[in-house]
């Protein structure tokens, strides 16, 4: 039986090799004694470090937290080819590597930019209904389209020649496949070449030095301190402008209607100089300067994400978290 929600809000969580991000949802569940939890992105079992978890009324969140940057520290291992793009496949090829360190910068500088990517038959894409590792796991291979996806950055942070292996940090869009990175790498090398660890050091905000392993989330649950390390949801939108209505408007935001000029109180707006009122908002809202804003009740509580509305020149509801 679950309890009462008791958090609302992001934790960030160290996922250990060994088990799925589903498998570390579960176990937080377990933990908390909470049933509305879930995590924001996908780690492979084998993959470690940050997974933010949204708990609460912030599950919400998670569809709006997935389209962050990521950056990942990875090590490609030159010279092997497996069916799963990392070292835990069948290996489909060995080849001799006389990669230099000159011949794998000057792939790697490829890469950086846009790519279409390839996901690899080893992912959680559905096709036809069935998830793609499904149906590598019973010997098929099926038919998939490219995905554009942004490599902000490559730094090549080691390479040894003798042991052919590459650390690398890697910055990139949302929806990069790190294993089909190396992999794709390793064939432009001509000699094929696999992931041999990865460690997701930053998702959007959340780092790694910051990340909590399971064990400590029970040990805090249960000492009753984990509550400042589980990050406000508002906390998460910090270049939104904030709209504060007045006192007799407060039932309005809270059965979340549309709140026009006439309901608005005060307003912050980040990196505007001078006197913010709410007529300013609306004019920077009107000509596509703003579009979505962090809405409050006249005591200050986060009532949810609002969006410009052209049509009645208000702003509308987009998430509602009261």
């Amino acid at each position: 039986m679950y309890n009462e929600v008791l958090y609302n809000g992001i934790i960030n969580i160290y996922k250990e090799k060994g088990f799925t991000s589903h498998d570390a949802v579960a176990k937080l569940r377990g933990i908390l004694k909470m049933k509305r939890i879930g995590h924001t992105g996908t780690l492979d079992p084998e993959a470690e470090g940050v997974l933010p978890i949204c708990l609460g009324k912030a599950t919400k969140l998670a569809d709006m937290m997935t389209d962050t940057d990521k950056t990942y520290d990875a090590v490609l291992k030159l010279g092997i080819t497996t069916n799963t793009q990392d070292m835990t496949g069948h290996i489909l090829k060995e080849s001799e590597v006389k990669t230099g360190l000159s011949d794998l910068e000057a792939v790697i500088n490829r890469y950086i930019g846009s790519y279409d990517q390839l996901p690899p038959m080893y992912s959680a894409i559905r096709v036809n209904g069935k998830r793609l590792y499904e149906l590598a796991r019973q010997g098929m291979e099926v038919e998939r389209k490219t995905r554009r996806v942004q490599i902000r950055d490559i730094r090549i942070m080691s390479y040894s020649e003798a042991e052919h292996e590459a650390r690398l940090i890697v910055d990139c869009s949302k929806g990069t496949y790190i294993r089909t990175l190396l992999h794709d790498i390793g064939e432009d090398l001509g000699c094929g070449g696999a992931m041999k660890s990865l460690v997701r050091v930053r998702a959007g905000s959340f780092t790694l030095s910051d990340a909590l392993k399971l064990s400590d989330v029970q040990r805090l649950h249960m000492e009753g301190g984990l509550d400042k390390y589980i990050k406000p949801i508002e906390d998460m939108f910090p270049d939104y402008p904030c709209i504060y209505v007045s006192p007799e408007w407060d039932r309005i935001v809270h059965n979340g209607n549309l709140v026009k000029r006439s309901s608005i109180g005060s307003v912050e707006i980040p990196g505007s100089d001078g006197q913010q009122t709410g007529a300013l908002l609306l004019n920077m809202a009107a000509s596509g300067r703003v579009n979505l804003v962090k809405m409050y009740d006249s005591g200050e509580s986060f009532i949810g994400i609002y969006k410009y509305d052209h049509a009645s020149s208000g702003f509308k509801p987009v998430k509602m978290f009261i």
